[in-house]
């Protein structure tokens, strides 16, 4: 215990990388999913086609390749060097967004088709049946499966120490390199992957609920922090004495 509060500040530094990493991964997936999936719910083939491209391509090469990709190849291409914190992040969102998209595209389409049809004979424009009817629905939908590919994501930053980022698995090498304990420096970072992932699950969790609330698919008051603790129910109903 002593050993692993002795190295504390060292560790805070690389889960505040680790932290950076996420973050700005789960934000760039986020908008690439959003719009990659949408484009494939589209009826034209056109922009289908365009977000097949990407999702079949992007989720079929490794987030590795692509991080040491986009920091050692890049250059070479290019002439221009990312930053290696920003190339990870940059990769990982570009290969997440993939995965991302195919859920977006699924919840979208799985929104009743006679809703769409309503919109449409109200003369509503696409953008506005979309804004208004369907990703309100659909986002309830997405969030859990959008909850795992965070927590995939934030634990596939661990590889970003390959490319030179000083992220938390870096410093618990540095660590073990320092000082010979193995154990201790990997149970170290062990335990703050763990507490950032409940943080990630909880604000998801978060968002669920809020989202099913607005949907009118939880009770009122069903929001508290022991309900935030446990799973959502499935198949409750508003207003159903029991």
């Amino acid at each position: 215990m002593d050993f692993l509060i002795e190295q504390l500040p060292r560790y805070l530094d690389g889960a505040l990388i680790t932290v950076q990493l996420t973050a700005g991964g789960s934000a760039l997936a986020f908008v690439l999913a959003m719009v990659f999936g949408i484009l494939g719910s589209m009826k034209h083939w056109l922009p289908r086609a365009v977000a097949t491209v990407y999702v079949e391509v992007f989720r079929g090469i490794a987030a590795l390749v692509l991080m040491f990709w986009m920091a050692y190849a890049l250059p070479l291409v290019s002439g221009y060097k990312l930053d290696d914190t920003f190339a990870a992040i940059v990769a990982l969102g570009i290969n997440l967004g993939a995965y991302g998209a195919e859920v977006v595209r699924a919840a979208v389409n799985a929104v009743p088709k006679a809703q769409v049809e309503a919109c449409v004979a109200l003369n509503m424009s696409w953008f506005q049946r979309t804004r208004l009817v369907v990703l309100p629905q659909a986002w309830a939908q997405m969030l859990p499966t959008f909850g795992n590919l965070v927590i995939e994501l934030m634990k596939a930053t661990a590889v970003a120490y390959l490319i030179g980022v000083a992220d938390l698995t870096a410093v618990a090498q540095q660590i073990r390199s320092a000082t010979g304990e193995t154990v201790l420096a990997f149970t170290g970072a062990l335990i703050l992957y763990y507490l950032i992932a409940q943080v990630l699950i909880f604000g998801m969790r978060l968002l669920e609920r809020r989202a099913n609330r607005k949907l009118g698919r939880i009770p009122p008051g069903g929001t508290g922090l022991l309900a935030l603790l446990r799973p959502p129910s499935v198949g409750t109903k508003v207003g159903v004495a029991k």
